[in-house]
This record gives C-alpha cells, structure tokens and sequence, in this order.
C-alpha cells in the first residue's frame, strides 16, 4: 500500500503522485477555475455549507453550474479525513473548465471539470505564531476587479505578497482608490475607540468565512461592530489591525510600514476575540468526537 497522501481528482480516491491532469486542462493553461480552502479541526468541517456556498457563487460567476452537491462533498472530504481525525487539517478544493481539444480563449460549450481535493496538516504551533503577530505593509492593488471570485489567478497576491516578504513583512494590506479592503490573502479589521470595522462585502475583497465568524462572535461578545469602508488614514491611525483567513485565524498586525500599531503588541480586544475563537474551535471538536 502507497504511503503517500490520498486525494480525490475526478471521481477516484489516489495517491498524490498518481494524479494527474491533461497539460490542455484550462485551470492549468489559463487559471480557468475556482478553489476554496476549509480548515478542519478533529476531522469536523469547519462551516462547510457556507464554504460550499461561496465555491458554488464562484462557479456560477465564472459560468459553471455546482458540480457536486452538499452530500457528495461531505462524503468526499470526510473520506480524506479519515486517517486525519486526530489532528487539524486544511482542505484544499479546486475545480477547473477542465481539458478541451485546443487552446482556445472561447469557453467551450461542453466540457468536463476537473475536480480536485487533498488535505495538509495545520501546524500544532500555530495559535502560539498567531499571538506574536505580523509585520505588514500597504501596497496599491493591481488585481483584477473581481476579486469576490475565489479565482486560481493568483499572480497578483503572489507578487504583493512577495513584495511584503522582501521587505520581512507577513502580509500586504492593499490599497484602492485611497481605501483599505483586504491583504493580499486575508481580510482586514481595524479596532478604533474600541469598535470593530470590516470592510463591506463587494467586488473589492473576498467574502471571508472566517471575516463573518468574528463577526458574529464580535457581536455575540457585546463588541460594536460595523462594516464600513477603511481609508488609507484610519488604517494608519487605528489602534489595533487584524487580518484573517482560514489559516491565519485572527492574526493581529503589530507594525504597519515600520510604524507600531498601538503598543506594538496584541491588542485588548484582539486578546478577548481570539479567546472567543479559540472556544469556538474547541467546542467544533468535541462535536467531531460525539
């Protein structure tokens, strides 16, 4: 028996290194394809509906019906969890146009899509790494308009994200038309005179499963909360910033463009939030055990 890691690809469960898809496939030759990430934690799906949801709208806004619905998924990723139900894992789903005969801008009338899913494990380290916080860096947004599409054109955060490692930052908070609205691969929250501020959902940023957590958290815990545009300058003047994903949880921003935020600490509220988050996680694992 292989040891190496099982995937799904197109119907069948193998070993990684016996995947394969066509060099003609159109997520390979022109991004053609959407993906999602969900973290899992104990082998419990972290809000899969609402992740399955926004990988549905993003089909449906690059022209492709669902390609399998809630159950099949479920079964399909519960399966790559199987061997994993002791540790946390970070789900990985991607779904392309999938191979034509020819290179062609014109997408094709029939196709078949390619459906791919693997899982990678969550560090054990890594809510003592989100406690230290991040450097980050603000940089003009040069990704396409719809960044709502949860797109495998990702050049465009590979290099501000690349430009924020150049200069040992963790992250780049991008800037449009003078305002904040998202990191290169995070969300964006800033805490000013102890209320909490998202930007709203648009074509700008993207609709974070883990941004509506902490907003619902948020407001569960009393903190005010609003969804409100973010200018270049309350993003400067705030007193803490936050950035959040799948992976990064709520990782709180300690220095933007070598200036300290707040302290140069994790801030109050930060600290009461991740508390809030971490429960959440905890009580998401004893379900996976009942």
């Amino acid at each position: 028996m292989s040891s190496q890691p099982e995937v799904f690809l197109n119907g069948e469960f193998l070993p990684l290194a016996e995947a394969k898809i066509s060099v003609l496939d159109r997520g390979f030759l022109f991004a053609d394809g959407v993906y999602e990430v969900i973290p899992a934690y104990a082998g419990k799906l972290f809000r899969l509906q609402q992740h399955l949801e926004r990988l549905n709208n993003s089909l449906a806004a690059i022209r492709m019906p669902p390609v399998m619905n809630e159950q099949q998924w479920t079964e399909v990723l519960n399966r790559l969890l199987q061997t994993h139900s002791q540790s946390d894992q970070s789900v990985y789903i991607q779904v392309s146009r999938g191979a034509a005969n020819t290179r062609d801008h014109q997408l094709p009338s029939e196709y078949q899509p390619t459906i791919f899913a693997m899982c990678q494990s969550i560090a054990n380290d890594n809510l003592a790494h989100i406690a230290k916080g991040v450097h980050a860096i603000t940089l003009d947004d040069i990704r396409w308009d719809w960044c709502h599409i949860k797109s495998v054109a990702l050049l465009g955060n590979i290099l501000l994200k690349q430009q924020a490692a150049d200069q040992q930052c963790g992250e780049a908070i991008l800037l449009r038309d003078g305002y904040a609205n998202e990191g290169s691969a995070s969300n964006l929250f800033i805490v000013k005179n102890k209320q909490l501020i998202t930007p709203p959902k648009s074509h700008n940023l993207l609709p974070g499963i883990t941004r509506d957590l902490v907003l619902e958290l948020a407001s569960a815990d009393g903190v005010d909360c609003i969804e409100a545009e973010i200018s270049e300058q309350q993003l400067g003047t705030a007193d803490e910033i936050w950035l959040t994903s799948s992976t990064k949880e709520i990782m709180p921003v300690i220095k933007l463009n070598r200036q300290i935020v707040g302290n140069g600490q994790p801030g109050e509220l930060w600290q009461r939030m991740a508390k809030r988050y971490s429960e959440f996680k905890t009580d998401l694992r004893k379900q996976a055990h009942v």
